[in-house]
């Protein structure tokens, strides 16, 4: 990143960095099972390096390496990948008024290089946008700082997760491992009934569609639980951004 180097002298760098960094153990968790799933699941450790640089997006990757594997036709790996990551339009879209002003190369960065939490704690600390050029400047610094975090704890922990699943066998049982690391990033994510209620609607879903070749029971999934909490907020949530935390 061409300008990183001056902007990670702004002040809001520093505390964009401190704030993202109690989260770094999970994301680098996440990382560390995706690395190894990938490998495991057949993949070369050129493919596996090659995913984890140009995909960086653990759900995506998660969902269609069992797709990859099974031979499934390019246009359901596609679909898999884009609903898995359907938040990330909405995140965009989220970020525009933000980000509007720079140019398209540095908004074409930004975009690939945040992520959940990175977003998360942007959008939570600056609810609105900038109106002037220092302030923007330290928002794009506080962003910065925290998918700095973010990239380096999943990018470092998933290409040791690679060596590992390269070196360690089968049977030491990393996979159910990375099932738990999963469990606990979604329970961590559940601050309200709304969220709540969306993983029960994918699980429930999920395990009822689980007969659909080709893992389609995740997109069908998916599917069910953005429509009908969709459906539930606009209906029964009248203010869904001040609903309580569970």
């Amino acid at each position: 990143m061409f300008f990183l180097s001056s902007i990670r002298r702004e002040p809001m760098f520093k505390e964009g960095v401190r704030n993202m960094a109690p989260v770094a153990m999970g994301i680098g968790a996440w990382g560390l099972m995706t690395g190894v799933a990938m490998v495991k699941s057949g993949m070369s450790v050129i493919e596996a390096v090659a995913m984890t640089l140009l995909v960086y997006a653990g759900s995506s990757q998660l969902a269609a390496i069992p797709l990859l594997v099974a031979g499934a036709p390019f246009w359901v790996v596609l679909a898999t990948g884009f609903c898995v990551n359907l938040r990330f339009v909405v995140f965009s879209l989220h970020l525009r008024p933000y980000l509007m002003y720079m140019p398209r190369w540095r908004r074409m960065t930004h975009g690939y290089l945040t992520a959940d939490m990175s977003y998360a704690m942007f959008t939570s600390h600056y609810p609105e946008p900038a109106s002037t050029d220092e302030q923007r400047r330290a928002q794009e610094a506080y962003l910065t700082g925290g998918y700095c975090v973010t990239w380096v704890s999943w990018m470092g922990m998933s290409l040791i997760g690679i060596a590992l699943g390269n070196l360690i066998p089968q049977s030491w049982g990393l996979g159910f491992a990375g099932v738990l690391s999963l469990v606990g990033i979604l329970c961590s994510m559940a601050t309200s009934r709304l969220r709540v209620l969306a993983a029960l609607i994918a699980g429930a879903t999920a395990v009822a569609a689980y007969a659909l070749p080709l893992k389609l029971n995740i997109v069908v999934a998916i599917g069910v639980a953005v429509l009908l909490c969709f459906w539930i907020e606009k209906g029964f949530v009248p203010n869904p951004a001040a609903e309580d935390d569970v």
